[in-house]
Parts: C-alpha cells; sequence; structure tokens
C-alpha cells in the first residue's frame, strides 16, 4: 500500500483530483474520437490511452519518490505530471472551442483547472523543501 504520510495532504488530494480529470480527459478523447475536430486520422484509441499511461507513470514515479523519501524528485515529477495537463489546451490550436462538443470541452477544462491547481502547490512544497534542505546542510 502507498503510505505517504509525511507529504502533504493538500497534494494527495490535488494530485488525485487531477488523475481524476485527466482520466476523464482521455477517456472522453479515446472513446468518442471521430467527434474532435481535426485530430490527424492516425490517431486511434490505442494510442490516446497509451498517451495517458504515459503522463500518469510520471505523476505516480513522482509520489513513489515521495514515499521513498526522495522529496525534491518526487515533488519536481508531480510538477512536471501537472504541467502536462496544460497539453490539453493543444485542441484548441487545431480547432476552436466552439467547434468541439460541450462534454469535450467539460473533461479538457477540467483537466486544465485541476493541472493548475495541483502545479502552483507542487512547486512551492518542491521550493519550500530545497530551502529548509539547504538551511539545515550550511555549515554553521
Amino acid at each position: 500500500m502507498l503510505q505517504l504520510s509525511h507529504v502533504p495532504k493538500i497534494l494527495l488530494a490535488l494530485t488525485a483530483t487531477y488523475f481524476l480529470a485527466s482520466l476523464g480527459h482521455f477517456s472522453h478523447n479515446a472513446e468518442f474520437i471521430c467527434e474532435y475536430p481535426n485530430l490527424p486520422a492516425w490517431l486511434t484509441r490505442a494510442q490516446v490511452y497509451a498517451v495517458w499511461a504515459a503522463i500518469t507513470s510520471v505523476g505516480a514515479t513522482g509520489l513513489l519518490l515521495m514515499r521513498k523519501k526522495f522529496m525534491a524528485a518526487g515533488l519536481l515529477l508531480v510538477a512536471v505530471y501537472a504541467a502536462l495537463g496544460f497539453d490539453g489546451l493543444g485542441h484548441y490550436a487545431v480547432a476552436p472551442m466552439e467547434l468541439h462538443p460541450l462534454m469535450a470541452n467539460v473533461t479538457i477544462l477540467s483537466e486544465v483547472v485541476a493541472a493548475a491547481l495541483l502545479l502552483p502547490v507542487a512547486l512551492w512544497l518542491l521550493a519550500s523543501h530545497t530551502l529548509r534542505t539547504a538551511r539545515t546542510t550550511q555549515p554553521s
């Protein structure tokens, strides 16, 4: 079982929220791929799920590293995981929002909002951890 008792609950809650929002967006994208305008014809359902799994592995690795007490590396990976959540906005680079079905917009924007909440918390915790570590390792 994953035990992260030394990790702030807010980080765990926001990571879980982003995970669920990301799963919702990628699942909707995969299952309704033909409804997303202007996606490349070669893109398949399986590829969408594979990308989701690759992105999710970044966050999962971050949590695992924090569990093993590699806090800085873990927090950095969680921050990268959150930053990857903004990639969903790429849908609007290939077609404007009004051409997307309502549910596509809901899932895209939910993922982006969840990422936008997680990223600053992960970066703040990383900066705080780095400063604390620097203070405790300085010679007297």
